[in-house]
């Protein structure tokens, strides 16, 4: 590891510890580590304009339940990219509201087309996409169960 020294304004010091404050980073350094991660990310995913890049991502939203042919809706919308859900959870927040939070995985482009349609839904209140790059890879090797197999591995690219 190595140790730089880095001069900030007043301003931006209190703007850094408060967020220091705000995630609970143990320290000034552990913050700008976290900083620098999530901006290389970003860049990282804007530079892939074709939308090709690969990536992990988590959809949440939250929706009324109620509202006239939601559910369906937002049924149909995952169940026509099926390809890209690993995994979904399902919360009943109240009588008229629900929390879904669905693990995506694929081609960029694809998983924020699915966001879209799931977020633009008419009674979807709130909707928030986390996105990191990941290489993704397919391979044959064995995991101790004794026959080698082909399957994906997802690396979250730092």
């Amino acid at each position: 590891m190595q140790r730089i020294t880095v001069s900030l304004d007043d301003e931006t010091v209190g703007l850094l510890d408060a967020l220091l404050q705000g995630r609970g980073a143990t320290n000034r350094s552990e913050a700008i580590r976290d900083i620098v991660r999530e901006a290389a990310a970003r860049d990282r995913l804007g530079a892939a304009e074709d939308g090709a890049a690969q990536c992990v991502a988590t959809l949440s939203y939250v929706y009324e339940h109620d509202r006239r042919d939601l559910n369906r809706r937002l049924t149909d919308a995952h169940h026509h990219r099926h390809d890209l859900s690993v995994a979904s959870l399902h919360v009943h927040l109240d009588h008229d509201t629900c929390l879904e939070v669905g693990v995506l995985k694929g081609p960029l482009a694809d998983v924020r087309g699915l966001a879209d349609a799931v977020t633009n839904e008419r009674g979807v209140r709130h909707g928030n996409l986390f996105v990191l790059p990941a290489r993704i890879e397919r391979d044959r090797h064995e995991h101790g169960e004794g026959e080698p197999r082909d399957h994906e591995h997802s690396h979250i690219a730092v």
